[in-house]
C-alpha cells in the first residue's frame, strides 16, 4: 500500500501544475522518489494517528457538514505530510492538496481491499480492526447465535419479490433459493395497522406498544401541540410513552444496538436514533457516535462525499428526464431535495451498515438498523421506478456486506430483513383535483379558500353544499354557529391518510357536534370522489365510518357490512375500530380513495408514492426470517400489525438464547 501510494503521488506531480515535489532548480529523480516515498509514508500515518482525533472534535457539526470538512481536513493533512519531510518539501496549492489527498484516500483503501480479498485472514484482520475499540473492553461474547434485524424502509412484500425476479437482488433472491440453491430464509407478509407508517410501524415492532399513534403527524388538543414522529422531541415522548405502556423497556433491552432509526428499543448501544437526538447532554452524544465509527477512517469519509456528490448529479439527472419525457404522475424534486436524498441512500446507509459491521464483529446480541434509502426515493420517483431499483440493488450490496462480515464474527448470526410498510403509487390529491385536502375543509367550513381551490370543480361543489346547508333549519337547541379565527381547523396528512382537528374544543367532537357546527363539512368530505371514507365519534353508536351516498356504517356493524371499507380488504374494519379508541384521534380522520384494480391511492401530500393509511402495498411490508428460526405465525397466517410482529421477533430472540451451539473456528465452517 505504501508502494502504491508513492506511485499515485508520483502520477499526481506530473498530472496536476500545483502540486510539486522538488524545489524550483530541480532535483534528481532519486530524490524526487524518495520525496514521494516519505511524502505518502507520513500522509498514511497521519491518517491512521491523527484522522480519528479530528474527527471526536468534529462530532458536534450537522453530518452534512462533516462531509464537506472531510476533503479539507485531508487535504491540511498531506500539506503537513510534505512540509515535515526531510529531504525535500514538496508544495501544493490549497485546493490541489484537497485533490490529491481525496484520491490518495480512495486508492489506498482500494488497495487495501484488494489485498484483502486475495486472503482470507488479511481480510478477517481487516474486519475485526473495524470493531477493535469494542473488542479491547474485555466483554465475554456468547456462543449462542445472535440476531440481526434490517428493516429497509418502505420495500412493500410484492416490490421486493418483483426486485429478486428482476434480478436486481441476488442476496435475497439466494436465500429464497429462487435461483436453484437451497433456501435458508422464509419469507411472510403481514400486515400494517392503519397508521402505515415509520412512527407506528417501529414504534410497535422496538417497543411492543405504538398504542394512540393515529397517524405520522396529529393534533394533540391537551398539549395544543402537533406530535410529529420524525420531530426528536416528538419521538422521545412516543418512546416514552410505549414503554410505559408495554411495561417493558424494548426488544433491545438485553445487549442490543439500535442504529439509524427513530427508537431506541432499550438498546445499551444507539447511533444515529432520534429519540435520544433531542437531549443535548449525556446519551445524546451516543446518537452521533456512528458518524465517528464511520469516518474515522479517511477512505471511507472520502468514498462516501464522492459518493454523495455523484447521488446528487444523478437526481439532477433523473428529474430532467422525468420532466423532458413528461412522466406522470410527477412531483417537484427541486430545492434542497437531491441533497436529502443523497444523505438518505449514501451517508446513512454507509454510517448505519459500518455501524453494524462494528456491531457484529463486537458480538452485540442483537441489532436494529434501518436503511431508509428506498422510502426516500419512492416518495419522489414511484415505488417500482428505475429509479427505485438502483436503490433497490444498493441495498442488496448491503445485505450481502452485512452477511459476508456476519462470517468473521465471534459468534453466529442469523439476518432477518424485514420492513415496516410498503408504498402505494399514485397521484396526488392536489394534482388530480386542483386542491388540497385543507382547502376542501376549510371550503365545507365556508372558511375562504384560495383563488385556485375556488375555481376547481370540488370547491364550487363545497361552496354549493355549504350555502344549501346554511339555508336548512337549525335544530332545536342548537345555536347557529359563525366560525372565529381561533376556532379554525387544523388539517393534516399523513400519507393518503388526513386528520382534521378543531383545536377549540377540548374533546373529540361527535358527528352530532360537527354536523351541528358545520353541516356541509362531513357531506362534503364523504362525497368527495377522492375521498374513500371518513371516520368520526358518534353519540348513537360510538363511533361510525361515513362514505359516498350517505353510507354511515356503526364500528360494531362493520364486519357484515363493511360498506365503503370494503375495496381495502381483510382487516380494515379491524384497524379502523382499534385506531377509534386512541386518545388522540382526529375529530375527523379522512382515508383517501383506493383503487383495488392498479393499487393506487391520492396521497394528501405531495407524493407519488405514499404510506400512511389504508390501501395497496403501503399495508403490506414483509418478514424475511431464516428457516432456523420458527414461522412467524404457527398458522400460516400473516401477523397482523406492528405489535404482533414485536413479539415474533422477542419469540426468536429467545430462541437464539436457548439454542445453545459450539464455538465454530472457522467462518466457511460456519457458513456451511
Amino acid at each position: 500500500m505504501w508502494a502504491v501510494s508513492t506511485l499515485t503521488m508520483l502520477v499526481l506531480a506530473g498530472i496536476l501544475p500545483d502540486f510539486r515535489l522538488r524545489s524550483a532548480d530541480g532535483s534528481s529523480a532519486t530524490d524526487i522518489a524518495v520525496t514521494a516515498a516519505l511524502g505518502a509514508g507520513a500522509f498514511g500515518l497521519l491518517s491512521a494517528l491523527v484522522w480519528p482525533l479530528l474527527v471526536r472534535l468534529l462530532l458536534l457539526v450537522p453530518a452534512l457538514v462533516l462531509g464537506l470538512l472531510v476533503f479539507f481536513l485531508n487535504g491540511a493533512l498531506l500539506w503537513v505530510a510534505l512540509r515535515v519531510n526531510p529531504v525535500e518539501r514538496g508544495s501544493a496549492a490549497p485546493e490541489t492538496a484537497v485533490v490529491v489527498a481525496a484520491v490518495m484516500s480512495a486508492v489506498a483503501s482500494a488497495t487495501g481491499g484488494a489485498l484483502a480479498v486475495r486472503d482470507d485472514d488479511a481480510y478477517r484482520r481487516r474486519l475485526y480492526r473495524l470493531a477493535d475499540r469494542r473488542r479491547r473492553s474485555g466483554r465475554p461474547v456468547p456462543a449462542t447465535p445472535g440476531t440481526v434485524f434490517v428493516q429497509l424502509d418502505g420495500v412493500g412484500h410484492d416490490v421486493l419479490l418483483a426486485a429478486v425476479d428482476k434480478g436486481l437482488m441476488p442476496t435475497v433472491a439466494r436465500w429464497l433459493g429462487t435461483g436453484g440453491d437451497r433456501p435458508t430464509h422464509r419469507l411472510t407478509p403481514w400486515r400494517t395497522d392503519w397508521s402505515s407508517q415509520t412512527g407506528a410501524s417501529q414504534l410497535g415492532i422496538l417497543h411492543g406498544s405504538n398504542f394512540d399513534v393515529p397517524a405520522f403527524r396529529w393534533y394533540e388538543k391537551a398539549r395544543r401541540e402537533v406530535m410529529v414522529c420524525n420531530r426528536p422531541t416528538s419521538a422521545a415522548e412516543l418512546q416514552a410513552r410505549a414503554i410505559e405502556h408495554s411495561g417493558h423497556a424494548g426488544l433491545l433491552a438485553r445487549d442490543g444496538a439500535s442504529r439509524g432509526n427513530l427508537f431506541g428499543g432499550g438498546a445499551e448501544e444507539q447511533a444515529l436514533v432520534l429519540s435520544i437526538a433531542a437531549r443535548r447532554r449525556g446519551p445524546a452524544a451516543r446518537s452521533r457516535a456512528g458518524y465517528f465509527a464511520y469516518f474515522s477512517d479517511p477512505a471511507n469519509a472520502v468514498r462516501t462525499a464522492l459518493s454523495f456528490v455523484a447521488e446528487v448529479g444523478r437526481e439532477i439527472g433523473q428529474s430532467v428526464r422525468a420532466r423532458i419525457r413528461g412522466r406522470r404522475p410527477r412531483v417537484s424534486r427541486g430545492g434542497l431535495y437531491p441533497l436529502v436524498r443523497a444523505f438518505a441512500t449514501v451517508v446513512e446507509r454507509d454510517v448505519v451498515t459500518a455501524a453494524v459491521m462494528g456491531d457484529l464483529l463486537a458480538g452485540r446480541s442483537a441489532v436494529y438498523a434501518d436503511l431508509v434509502a428506498y422510502d426516500e426515493v419512492a416518495h419522489h420517483s414511484g415505488p417500482t421506478s428505475r429509479d427505485t431499483e438502483q436503490v433497490l440493488r444498493r441495498l442488496d450490496r448491503a445485505l450481502a456486506l452485512i452477511e459476508n462480515v456476519a462470517e468473521h464474527a465471534p459468534r453466529p448470526y442469523r439476518i432477518v430483513v424485514l420492513s415496516d410498510h410498503g408504498q402505494s403509487p399514485g397521484e396526488t390529491f392536489r394534482s388530480r383535483y386542483g386542491l388540497t385536502l385543507g382547502d376542501l375543509v376549510r371550503a365545507g367550513c365556508g372558511l375562504p379558500v384560495p383563488r385556485r381551490a375556488r375555481r376547481t370543480h370540488s370547491g364550487a361543489e363545497a361552496r354549493a353544499a355549504v350555502r344549501a346547508a346554511l339555508r336548512r333549519p337549525v335544530e332545536e337547541g342548537a345555536e347557529h354557529y359563525r366560525p372565529s379565527r381561533g376556532s379554525e381547523p387544523v388539517v393534516l396528512a399523513s400519507g393518503n391518510l388526513g386528520l382534521v382537528s378543531f383545536p377549540d374544543v377540548p374533546h373529540r367532537m361527535t358527528k352530532e357536534e360537527i354536523d351541528a357546527r358545520h353541516p356541509a363539512l362531513l357531506p362534503t368530505l364523504a362525497n368527495h370522489p377522492g375521498v374513500g371514507f371518513l371516520l368520526v365519534r358518534s353519540e348513537r353508536h360510538g363511533g361510525v365510518v361515513l362514505g359516498a351516498y350517505g353510507a354511515e356504517i356503526p364500528l360494531d356493524e362493520l364486519d357484515d357490512n363493511p360498506g365503503p371499507l370494503a375495496p381495502f380488504g381483510p382487516g380494515a374494519a379491524d384497524v379502523v375500530r382499534r385506531t377509534h379508541t386512541f386518545p388522540h384521534t382526529a375529530d375527523i380522520m379522512v382515508n383517501s380513495f383506493y383503487d383495488p384494480a392498479d393499487g393506487e391511492v391520492l396521497a394528501f401530500e405531495e407524493q407519488i408514492g405514499s404510506h400512511g393509511g389504508l390501501g395497496g402495498d403501503q399495508s403490506r411490508p414483509f418478514l424475511l426470517s431464516p428457516l432456523v428460526l420458527s414461522a412467524p405465525v404457527p398458522d400460516g397466517t400473516e401477523p397482523a400489525g406492528a405489535e404482533q410482529v414485536h413479539h415474533v421477533l422477542r419469540r426468536w430472540l429467545t430462541e437464539s438464547e436457548e439454542s445453545g451451539t459450539r464455538p465454530l473456528p472457522d467462518h466457511r465452517e460456519r457458513a456451511a
